[in-house]
């Protein structure tokens, strides 16, 4: 259901090398995404390439920033929190110089599962998982509407999630 992110996760291409990944990265990109688990060999043998270039290969794109990590895919239903919404925060005019801060307070916060900083009218999408209606309420209210720094808040509550499958242009060889 919904994904529990071992590390923190950067976007916008900080640190990434300009070099352009080509077919081969791809394969293995598209491989990883589908199975992070897979052994060396058999990624090699996927991708059509010996396992000692495969091993080089996914050592680049770890240093390049492509692969910025490894992640277990959590239930949160199955450990105690069934419940998932989205919450949209818009912070105050004068909170918006902490942005950096008020990100890392956030993502701290208990079942936390995401957080994205955006443009638009909402400063933050809060991907979050509680064990109850309550508990999300109590989330909501305690931690993001009582707090100075937040103007506004809404939630959306998750029915059901679909993993996509565009992590990247080729998922299987050839």
């Amino acid at each position: 259901m919904g994904r529990v992110l071992m590390k923190e996760v950067r976007s916008g291409g900080v640190g990434h090398s300009a070099a352009p990944l080509d077919d081969t990265d791809q394969v293995l990109l598209g491989l990883l995404a589908a199975d992070a688990r897979m052994a060396n060999k058999a990624l090699a043998r996927a991708a059509g390439i010996a396992p000692s270039t495969c091993l080089n290969r996914v050592r680049l794109l770890r240093e390049r920033g492509v692969i910025r990590g490894y992640h277990a895919d959590i239930d949160p239903e199955a450990i105690g929190r069934p419940i998932q919404a989205f919450v949209s925060v818009r912070l105050r005019a004068g909170s918006r110089s902490r942005i950096r801060e008020l990100t890392g307070r956030l993502a701290a916060l208990p079942g936390v599962l995401n957080v994205y900083f955006l443009a638009g009218a909402n400063d933050f999408q809060l991907h979050v998982a509680c064990e109850s209606p309550s508990a999300l309420s109590n989330f909501v209210v305690d931690n993001l509407s009582a707090s100075q720094d937040v103007a506004l808040t809404e939630t959306t509550l998750i029915f059901e999630h679909v993993a996509g499958r565009a992590q990247t242009r080729h998922t299987h060889p050839g």
